[in-house]
């Protein structure tokens, strides 16, 4: 990753759950998680802190928590809990992917994002935003454009029967 220009990941996908619980990291994002972690085939996964979805993003956004936790604290002084922030930030899971994308989400992450078998992938800038499309559905105003992409991948998928 070129320190003067990070990583952006923008773009959509999807995937269905495959075997060995493995989900597919869409091609349109994998280049960019590759170099956002340095190249290697690391994803790191966490739960959004306001929404009931994941977020991605590459190993090299760990490398500002530390930058972000000094800011907060600036700007919140003596009411910021650092160690609160601290253990959200760097309580991320990294999850291998292989040449073909496949990846494993932990088991905590799945429960914590109401993941069953399909999976919405969008990117955010700074990171991907990770959505079980029935949780998608329900996020609200300002989801409209998502929630209809999700639902053409998910009757697209539908149609297909196959695997993502």
């Amino acid at each position: 990753m070129d320190a003067l220009r990070p990583t952006v990941f923008r773009g959509q996908g999807f995937s269905l759950r495959g075997d060995k619980n493995r989900f597919v990291l869409p091609a349109a994002f994998r280049q960019a998680v590759r170099e956002a972690s340095y190249n290697n085939k690391t994803i790191c996964l966490t739960k959004h802190d306001r929404f009931k979805c994941l977020t991605a993003f590459g190993l090299a956004r760990v490398d500002g928590f530390r930058s972000r936790l000094e800011r907060e604290q600036d700007v919140h002084g003596k009411d910021f809990d650092w160690d609160m922030m601290a253990q959200q930030l760097y309580g991320c899971d990294e999850a291998p992917f292989d040449d073909s994308g496949r990846f494993v989400i932990p088991d905590h992450l799945i429960r914590l994002a109401g993941i069953n078998e399909q999976l919405y992938f969008r990117g955010a800038g700074d990171f991907i935003f990770i959505w079980a499309p029935e949780e998608l559905a329900g996020a609200g105003e300002g989801w409209e454009s998502a929630q209809a992409a999700c639902a053409d991948f998910v009757a697209g998928a539908g149609k297909k029967g196959g695997k993502g």
